[in-house]
């Protein structure tokens, strides 16, 4: 989605730093009057100087040492007080942006590439700043400059201020040409740059796959094809600015050529003095600095206005499931579940659940079998509503899941995925995920019953062993462990066990099972099992076809019936 490209946006993220800005303002004020001074003295030193006097001389190049003091003394505190305004319109733009993405909803994340999310959080934020920044400390002031130094020239000689400025219509065209393409040229490198952190995100995450395919060839050159784009992009950019440079500066030489000639010619017409042509020319060369570095700051600013684009486009982005407004909290629950004539289509006319309608009592176990695509997985992620029903409600205690806070649902519903995620911290924080204060007797209560206490024990620091990124140094199913110890110390009602043994082998599968089997005790309970040994126990058994409940009953007795789950129980233990 396409946001309005401006600075005007950021608005919001300045005006707190009001205080700030205005102590550095002081400091702008302060650095400009100082130059005018400057300016003065000179014209004042130049008429001293021709008349011999030292004492006077000497005096007066004291007053200019001073006033270059007061001048760099301002110019510090815009610097810092610019600075500390920028850096937290950043920070507080990232904080903003980051919170928005926690509350977009699996769909998008599923479609979202990892590395461009962590750019715009990353790069494109901190260009933003850089941009803020130079706008307070730099921008205005030459701005300010540009204009009260023109106004002190065009008091001492009008001719020579109209020669000097008569290229200037023509420089701001260019300027306007240039900033624009840059801006269309930024934003393209910009987005290079971002699907190279992409692929970077997919390789590093997926390293073991491509060892064991011997796919590293394929990736040196699908990573080299993106770079060289990335190169072609962004040389782009370097080789606008090239061009830039030297027409900007011709028209610059043109306007001091011009402004000398004039200027020897009002001389000799007894038009201006040597002494205010000596004030004038220092004022044209104070010039020089601000014209040049409103130029280069423009520039920033149009590439800078992608950055803008981009980050704002994640703002604009809104989720489709929220809370209600008047959304209560919902009490500690029995466990009931109804699903109430449910269906729900990731894309308009594709069906992935049909009328689905089932009522689980509190403590009750049920499974969820059926081929893949089926919509098992469909069908549980709706409770901790990661996605709404299209038609039909669902109701937790005869609640509808949507009239209650996301936080109070989502707290009382544990799950225990196929592949768990471990996150930079160590073993008792990942336990605890999701709690910043918690007890480390209540966390070895969980490990023990998820029978991860004593591999954990074994670990070089015990509880606050530092686990490697995405914890590849612990086992599948010792992450297996502690993930069933994460929903042991959550204590919800209901549980969701999304194939939790199918990828561990015979001895860690057993212990897993036995770890379930106590987090299960007294909750209810919802399991996605390809492994038909693993739900031979449930109270209950659904067998999910084309999106619909087409069997439902015991083991036992859809055994008996022979039908669907009896064809996938006899395939998978033909050989037992």
């Amino acid at each position: 989605m396409k946001t309005r490209s401006n600075y005007w946006q950021l608005l919001p993220y300045i005006q707190p730093q009001w205080q700030t800005i205005v102590k550095g303002f002081i400091g702008i004020l302060g650095y400009v009057l100082a130059t005018l001074a400057l300016l003065t003295l000179v014209r004042q030193f130049a008429t001293v100087f021709g008349g011999g006097d030292l004492k006077a001389i000497a005096l007066q190049l004291g007053i200019i040492a001073a006033v270059f003091l007061a001048r760099g003394f301002f110019q510090s505190v815009q610097d810092m007080y610019m600075a500390k305004a920028a850096l937290r319109v950043a920070f507080h733009l990232r904080k903003q942006v980051y919170s928005h993405l926690q509350k977009l909803n699996l769909s998008y994340f599923e479609t979202a590439k990892a590395g461009d999310l962590s750019y715009r959080l990353t790069e494109d934020i901190d260009r933003v700043g850089e941009v803020v920044h130079k706008l307070f400390h730099d921008f205005i002031p030459c701005v300010l400059q540009l204009v009260a130094i023109p106004i002190y020239m065009i008091s001492l000689n009008w001719q020579l201020t109209l020669a000097t400025v008569i290229v200037a219509p023509l420089m701001g065209i260019l300027i306007g040409w240039f900033g624009e393409k840059l801006r269309q040229f930024s934003l393209k490198s910009q987005n290079r740059v971002s699907d190279l952190s992409a692929i970077l995100t997919e390789v590093f995450s997926g390293i073991r796959l491509i060892q064991a395919f011997a796919a590293e060839k394929y990736e040196i050159s699908r990573f080299s094809r993106e770079a060289e784009r990335t190169l072609k992009a962004k040389y782009s950019v370097e080789r606008l600015k090239a061009i830039q440079i030297p027409i900007i500066g011709f028209l610059e030489v043109l306007s001091v050529l011009t402004l000398l000639f004039v200027g020897a010619w009002q001389i000799a017409n007894d038009n201006l003095t040597v002494a205010d042509f000596l004030s004038y020319l220092t004022a044209g060369g104070l010039l020089i600095d601000p014209i040049a570095h409103v130029t280069n700051n423009y520039n920033e600013f149009k590439q800078g206005e992608a950055s803008v684009d981009r980050v704002f486009e994640l703002l604009a982005i809104q989720p489709t499931v929220v809370e209600k407004p008047d959304a209560v909290v919902l009490p500690t629950v029995t466990g009931k579940v109804e699903y109430s004539s449910v269906s729900f289509a990731y894309k308009t006319g594709e069906p992935v659940l049909k009328d689905i309608s089932l009522l689980a009592q509190p403590g009750e176990a049920i499974a969820l079998v059926g081929a893949s695509g089926a919509g098992k997985t469909t069908f549980v992620n709706l409770l901790p509503r990661f996605y709404d029903p299209n038609i039909g409600q669902i109701l937790i205690d005869g609640v509808d899941i949507r009239d209650v806070t996301l936080d109070s649902l989502r707290r009382q519903i544990g799950i225990v995925p196929q592949e768990t995620i471990m996150f930079s911290g160590t073993i008792a924080q990942n336990i605890a995920f999701g709690q910043d204060l918690f007890d480390i007797e209540d966390v070895e209560k969980a490990a023990k019953i998820a029978n991860a206490d004593q591999f954990i024990t074994q670990l070089p620091d015990g509880y606050h062993t530092w686990v490697g990124e995405r914890g590849v140094n612990l086992s599948g199913g010792q992450r297996q462990r502690i993930a069933i110890a994460r929903a042991v110390l959550l204590n919800p009602r209901i549980l969701i066990l999304d194939e939790a043994t199918s990828a561990l082998d015979s001895e860690s599968e057993a212990l897993v099972q036995e770890a379930l089997e106590r987090l299960m005790e007294g909750r209810t309970v919802f399991i996605i099992a390809h492994r038909l040994s693993t739900v031979r126990r449930c109270d209950r058994i659904l067998v999910l076809e084309r999106g619909q409940i087409v069997e439902s009953g015991t083991h036992e007795e859809l055994l008996t019936l022979g039908r669907r789950y009896a064809r996938f129980y006899a395939q998978q233990f033909s050989q037992t």
